[in-house]
């Protein structure tokens, strides 16, 4: 008869790493990734070099685990809005607010992901890669919702919503945030109206991922 062992609980990361995680998060958005470099990340965190090192060895790997963070912030907030919202045509409507309840953020400084994409040439780049991973899965999630909501086109339409956020997130930091944004809520109520989607007016308080 197999035996089961005991399994011993995961262990929680040190403070120090936690720490690091979130002084770099700050830095890396507002100041750009390769403009911050690792004293200063130290500096701010408190904790000296050695320490550093021995929570994550390089700045390569805080870099991905700073894309990592974000992801799982992204995916976590999407989830927790399917699970309160009552159905998929409630998700998107929502989601549309949030994206401009998001660029109305005192620190918006546009979209992390592309950000992070423009500061590394090579599209084999381990940070290029986890920036595809989490888009094919934003992308994936969108489609998902336009298909349960009737949409006759889900993925293409998942692809356009994509890229009408990508553009509300960018032309809002660089430009016009009002153009921007009211040029995504007419494209996005347009994609929505084609699966039977009322979107509301986008003046949500606060975005439910940052």
């Amino acid at each position: 008869m197999a035996i089961d062992t005991p399994q011993a609980p995961p262990r929680r990361p040190s403070n120090a790493k936690v720490r690091l995680l979130q002084v770099a998060d700050e830095l890396f958005y507002s100041d750009g990734i390769n403009s911050v470099g690792i004293d200063r990340i130290i500096a701010e965190a408190g904790v000296t070099k050695a320490t550093f090192y021995k929570q994550y060895g390089s700045k390569d790997t805080l870099i991905l685990e700073y894309i990592a963070g974000r992801d799982q912030q992204i995916r976590s907030a999407l989830v927790d809005l399917t699970a309160s919202a009552p159905r998929p045509q409630d998700v998107l409507a929502a989601l549309v607010d949030a994206v401009v309840a998001d660029t109305a953020r005192t620190n918006f400084r546009g979209d992390p992901f592309i950000n992070a994409s423009a500061e590394f040439a090579r599209p084999d780049h381990p940070v290029r890669q986890a920036v595809a991973e989490h888009r094919d899965w934003f992308t994936g999630f969108l489609e998902d919702q336009l298909r349960r909501s009737g949409h006759p086109q889900p993925g293409a339409a998942a692809d356009e919503f994509y890229v009408l956020r990508d553009g509300a997130m960018a032309g809002a930091y660089s430009g016009d945030v009002i153009a921007a944004t009211s040029a995504f809520v007419r494209g996005a109520s347009r994609i929505l109206s084609e699966a039977g989607v009322e979107s509301r007016s986008a003046d949500a308080d606060e975005a439910p991922f940052d």
